[in-house]
């Protein structure tokens, strides 16, 4: 398995936190578990493998253009054949720039993007697919997410609003009070909440939660620290509450994590 990060362009760095290529030359099947991370995705697949997402407690072939809503629980994978995905990661909010449905209800689903923009994503993945130049692919993604940005500039006030209201919480993971974060931004709580689950797919609360445990990840991964210490790093008052959200985003402990670490996960660390 190989997996490669690329820089978005200086204009659309705001809005993208990298794209990437994943290759996978094996032919080895493989179950895998992918965990919350606060951002949504787009992944183009050019390989001739295939992946199957869980949906009703069955694996279901996923789309060649895959549309990854916010994912708030452990969403089953299953990986066949050898693979060439290209990918977009968005930040938490930016998503909101590019399409025309409210965030939220691609929440914990994998979507076919073709389903949702039209004619436009396929003739993208038909010019991706006669191209094996990744500085070509990149190229052809940055052009196609550049007219979807022009095209909803309208949204543009709303949603630096909410960039700036999860950079505050960022800072400050352990502010759960809603009261508070709405006073510090002049709204009410029940108008923070709105505002941010509809261009994030998440509630402020649930953002903090995820922001926490992407941050536990990567200081489990350093592996020098004691569960406790991990806790408070993380804005938590004690173990027992860490543990539980913990579990509650990858169905299992933080001991065991570290026991059965993932190739995709380990990958995503990285």
């Amino acid at each position: 398995m190989e997996f490669k990060h690329f820089s978005p362009s200086d204009i659309l760095k705001p809005y993208v936190r990298h794209y990437y290529i994943f290759e996978s030359d094996s032919d080895t099947e493989f179950d895998d578990t992918v965990f919350p991370s606060g951002d949504m995705e787009v992944i183009f697949n050019l390989g001739e493998g295939t992946w199957e997402s869980v949906v009703d407690n069955k694996f279901i072939k996923t789309p060649k253009i895959e549309l990854w809503g916010q994912i708030t629980k452990p969403l089953a994978i299953r990986s066949k054949g050898r693979h060439t995905m290209l990918g977009i990661k968005f930040f938490t909010h930016s998503a909101a720039y590019f399409f025309n449905d409210g965030i939220g209800i691609f929440n914990d689903q994998i979507s076919d993007l073709y389903d949702i923009i039209g004619s436009p994503v396929k003739v993208l993945h038909a010019q991706l697919l006669e191209t094996k130049d990744p500085a070509k692919r990149i190229e052809l993604i940055e052009t196609f997410l550049l007219k979807r940005l022009i095209s909803n500039e309208k949204k543009a006030f709303r949603i630096d609003k909410v960039a700036h209201i999860l950079t505050s919480i960022k800072r400050n993971p352990a502010e759960s009070n809603l009261g508070n974060i709405a006073t510090r931004h002049g709204i009410t709580p029940r108008y923070l909440h709105k505002l941010i689950y509809q261009h994030t797919g998440l509630s402020p609360t649930s953002f903090n939660k995820i922001n926490r445990f992407q941050f536990s990840l990567k200081l489990i991964a350093k592996n020098d620290q004691p569960f406790t210490a991990i806790a408070y790093d993380c804005g938590y008052f004690d173990q027992s509450h860490f543990i539980r959200d913990f579990k509650s985003f990858t169905g299992l402990t933080p001991s065991t994590y570290m026991e059965n670490i993932t190739p995709v996960n380990q990958l995503l660390l990285q």
